[in-house]
């Protein structure tokens, strides 16, 4: 009887640890350690707060930045980011500080954190513009947001050119909802038309500012983070008010992405002013650099309606994995979840590894999920009100609390580092590095 054919492995090539085993075979890395930084790496990230939104009809700015005490300790905060063993930072500057007048800049404050960033390897997502503008632009009803948006998008990328990650407008269909439909932040309108204004005009601003942000970085990437929504009407007879909504949640990126909005949501917006002509620009063709679709991902980002008519939080009945999944699918976008958080300090561990596993999920899907964010590396301010009073509440959803001391969340976020923290971001994907060629067209398949 013949011998068996790993007799013959054996004696040629010993019993184990072949030679070529260390370039990805049986003996290839788990993605064990903390993370490298390296192109194709997976990217783990926090943010920094920075909401800065007006209430009271423009008496009052709500700057987080300040109230969270990032102006104070901002090398305190970035030497945190790096201690933690992440590489990268979704980062706001701020805008409404910044970008004084048609033209004028007052970079100081953005110089010494970008100057500090580039000192210690921390890879910035740049945030532009963060739930306000600055007082002499009023707010999003003013039609001339787009040019003057521009123009800063353009000024910043030419000051920091080795800046090539940028959200132009965070959350833009929670920023026009905000302000234009629930009446809480900036001009604090409640009707449609003033929505369907809001959101055309920072749709507007986030594409007139990505080509900008191209004409200096051509390999620019664009992480447009938006909110991953849903409600659920517990009604055996469906009300055509929440059944637009849900629509109506894709709203910016179908206006971003150039992807027609169905019938009755085409018919919202010509109802509520969007002319024919301004269709027309949005649907000629997606922003220019590589887009990622960035969702976030808050318990209170799901509500059920009950048949009395009382909305109630929904947690995780859908989830991050099935509500970004059906956007994956309607966009076909690489994915990032880009922020969760908890404002329970003692249950946020155990949301962060909940999170991480609609991430494991996704991948195993066969989606491509370029990276994970707890926002935000410290404590909130007012948050479970929306910023809508000034009333000082800390919302301990932080790695750190305001006085800069680790929350149980840290911990495990360092842990969830050190396991999985040089992944790529599909199997074997140093084959895809990021390379650093100008973006090209796609090809529609």
């Amino acid at each position: 009887m013949a011998h068996s054919f790993l007799t013959n492995i054996k004696q040629h090539f010993g019993s184990g640890g072949y030679a070529g085993d260390e370039f990805g075979g049986a003996g290839g890395t788990a993605g064990r350690g903390l993370p490298s930084g390296n192109a194709g790496n997976f990217m783990f990230a926090t943010g920094i707060e920075c909401s800065y939104p007006t209430i009271e009809h423009g008496k009052v700015r709500r700057d987080l930045l300040e109230e969270c005490g990032h102006y104070e300790h901002w090398q305190k905060d970035l030497q945190l980011v790096q201690d933690l063993g992440l590489k990268v930072l979704r980062y706001g500057l701020p805008y409404h500080k910044t970008h004084l007048g048609p033209g004028k800049y007052d970079w100081e404050f953005a110089d010494l954190v970008m100057n500090e960033m580039l000192r210690l390897g921390i890879t910035p997502i740049l945030d532009l513009l963060h739930f306000g503008v600055p007082d002499w632009l009023g707010n999003f009803q003013n039609p001339e947001l787009p040019i003057h948006f521009a123009d800063y998008c353009g000024a910043v990328a030419e000051r920091y050119p080795w800046v090539r990650y940028y959200t132009p407008v965070n959350e833009i269909y929670v920023t026009a909802k905000f302000s234009a439909k629930d009446g809480v932040w900036n001009e604090q309108l409640k009707s449609d038309e003033a929505f369907v204004t809001a959101i055309k005009h920072l749709v507007a601003a986030s594409i007139m500012g990505n080509q900008q942000i191209a004409r200096r970085r051509p390999d620019c990437v664009i992480v447009q983070s938006e909110s991953a929504e849903f409600t659920h009407e517990m009604r055996a007879e469906r009300t055509p008010e929440v059944q637009l909504n849900n629509k109506l949640r894709f709203l910016a990126l179908d206006l971003l992405y150039a992807h027609h909005p169905d019938g009755e949501v085409c018919t919202y917006l010509r109802k509520n002013g969007m002319s024919q002509k301004e269709y027309d620009w949005f649907m000629a063709g997606e922003p220019p650099g590589y887009q990622i679709m960035g969702n976030d991902y808050y318990g209170r980002n799901e509500q059920m309606i009950l048949p009395n008519g009382e909305v109630v939080t929904a947690t995780d009945v859908l989830g991050w994995f099935n509500i970004t999944y059906a956007y994956y699918l309607r966009y076909r976008k690489p994915v990032m979840h880009t922020e969760t958080n908890v404002f329970d300090a003692e249950q946020a561990p155990a949301w962060l590894w909940k999170q991480w596993v609609n991430i494991l999920q996704m991948r195993k899907a066969g989606v491509p999920v370029l990276g994970f964010t707890w926002y935000s590396l410290i404590d909130q301010v007012d948050w479970n009100i929306g910023l809508a009073r000034k009333e000082g509440t800390v919302n301990a959803c932080g790695l750190f609390d305001l006085k800069r001391k680790p929350r149980p969340v840290a911990e495990a976020y360092r842990q969830l580092l050190q396991e999985y923290g040089n992944i790529t971001i599909i199997p074997h994907g140093e084959l895809f590095e990021q390379t650093d060629r100008p973006a090209t067209l796609k090809v529609e398949i």
